[in-house]
Parts: C-alpha cells; sequence; structure tokens
C-alpha cells in the first residue's frame, strides 16, 4: 500500500492555521496552483504568508517580541500563561487603571515590581 507523505507546507496550512486551498489563496494574493505548489513541497511559503496566515487565525496576534505568546482564539485573548481573557474584562482593567487613585496607583507599582523579579528569577533558573 503507497502513502503519502504530509508536506510541512500543508500541514501549517490545513492543520495549524484552518485553511483551504482558497482561503489561503486569496488571503495571499496568490492563485490556487501556486499554494497547491506550497503544498506540495515545490516551493516553500513565503515568510510574509505564513505570519498573514498565522494572524488571520489568532495564532498570532504581531511580529514585535512584546506580543509573543498572545493568541486569539475564538472571543478569547490567550494570555502567555495560558489565561483566556474577554474583551469585556480587558476593557474593565483599562477602566479601573484609568482611574489612577492613588490605591491603585500604589498597587500597580507594586505588582509590577513584583513582577518583574519573578520575570528575572525565572530567568535565572533557567
Amino acid at each position: 500500500m503507497k502513502y503519502n507523505k504530509m508536506h510541512k507546507n500543508l500541514f501549517f496550512r490545513e492543520v495549524l492555521c484552518g485553511l483551504t486551498v482558497e482561503e489561503t489563496a486569496k488571503l495571499c494574493f496568490k492563485t490556487v496552483r501556486q499554494v497547491k505548489l506550497w503544498d506540495g513541497g515545490k516551493t516553500d511559503i513565503p515568510p510574509e504568508c505564513k505570519r498573514l496566515m498565522r494572524m488571520v487565525k489568532g495564532r498570532e496576534l504581531h511580529h514585535k517580541p512584546d506580543w509573543e505568546g498572545f493568541q486569539m482564539r475564538g472571543d478569547y485573548l490567550i494570555l502567555p500563561n495560558g489565561q483566556p481573557v474577554t474583551s469585556q474584562r480587558l476593557l474593565t482593567a483599562i477602566s479601573v487603571l484609568e482611574i489612577e487613585s492613588e490605591i491603585e496607583i500604589k498597587t500597580t507599582t507594586k505588582l509590577i515590581k513584583y513582577a518583574r523579579m519573578l520575570s528575572k528569577a525565572i530567568t535565572r533558573s533557567e
């Protein structure tokens, strides 16, 4: 029995990004034929097309390091620690920060200080 191997480009497009050939062609301004060439391994998917595919399916929000680990999954922003956040919770958090009462400023300062200390401790232990 003959088995065909799935090329990494096809796996990326179908499994990781969940895009059809037609969706990918439209998104990347390519022809269906070109996408099929990628799927077959004749050529690699250009990096800018891969980024577009990841972004459109919420697997990547931005290419800058500050956004590394953030994802969109359905109606949730997934934080790097895996915690899902709804848009309403995000707006509430921003509103609380904008109040800027003395207690919130002190609390925020302490939280940022502890977060930086934890980050340094984790980096050293790795």
